[in-house]
């Protein structure tokens, strides 16, 4: 199936947010909607990377169309300015759902990385403001906790490790008042309230920083009642999926999420 890829500028309180919207380019029907927010450790990135992620997969074969906001980045505007133009995007995917050609109530939302984060922190701020309500989650690796955990803490692997963890939290995290407990839509680690979020799936490989809070985050949601899954893959490199689209097992964890996909939206 071909895609098409087109850039839509929206207005927001905070200023122009620009998005990637990513469609089949035969498309006929109302289809399932999907924003995918990127990685980057939340300093990098943009919505450029949509192109290489596993949301142009989805896409492609499952038939949906994917929404991906260029969020404010960390080193000119910390929390909460991703997450405020997160919620902007994804009030435009429902409030715009026929103009975008989805089926409104087939929203979800997913990303990697950094993006996983904020697909966690986007779901609870949704489920708590009550004013839209998304189908499901697909938080890849998500980067969720600010503090160190088992896999994080002396990692020194090579696309992702502690030095640079520790860097994406502090400039994320400037702007709150180091007195105060860090809020859970910041680090969704933080978060104790798991209950009527969407049903969640994600992969993470063992040797990574985020194999923990990962694992932690799934367990967490499955112990409130939402149906969740993770599979765990045998690697060591942090997006291994793609950094290394090449090796067996990404092909694998590209295979199993397509299936999961597909159940969940």
């Amino acid at each position: 199936m071909q895609l098409k890829y087109e850039t839509r500028q929206i207005g927001t309180d905070n200023g122009i947010l620009k998005m990637t919207v990513v469609r089949p380019c035969r498309q006929t029907r109302r289809l399932p909607g999907l924003m995918w927010i990127h990685g980057g450790g939340y300093f990098l990135g943009g919505s450029y990377m949509v192109r290489f992620s596993r949301a142009k997969d989805i896409a492609r074969q499952l038939g949906a169309v994917v929404v991906s906001p260029d969020y404010r980045l960390a080193g000119n505007a910390p929390y909460p300015a991703a997450l405020e133009d997160c919620y902007a995007a994804l009030a435009y995917m429902f409030d715009h759902a026929d103009g975008l050609g989805m089926d409104k109530s087939h929203i979800s939302v997913g990303g990697e990385s950094a993006g996983g984060g904020l697909t966690a922190a986007l779901c609870m701020l949704a489920r708590d403001k009550g004013a839209y309500r998304i189908r499901s989650q697909l938080p890849l690796y998500p980067m969720i906790d600010c503090e160190d955990t088992d896999s994080s803490r002396d990692n020194h692997a090579h696309a992702w490790n502690t030095k640079r963890n520790h860097f994406g939290w502090k400039k994320y995290l400037a702007g709150l008042d180091p007195s105060r407990p860090i809020p859970p839509y910041a680090s969704p680690s933080r978060q104790t309230l798991y209950h009527d979020l969407p049903p969640a799936y994600t992969f993470v490989c063992d040797g990574e920083p985020f194999y923990c809070e990962t694992l932690t985050y799934i367990r967490n949601l499955q112990s409130a009642g939402v149906d969740a899954a993770v599979d765990v893959y045998h690697a060591n490199t942090h997006s291994f999926d793609m950094l290394c689209p090449w090796l067996k097992v990404s092909r694998e964890a590209k295979q199993n999420l397509i299936k999961r996909a597909a159940q969940l939206l």
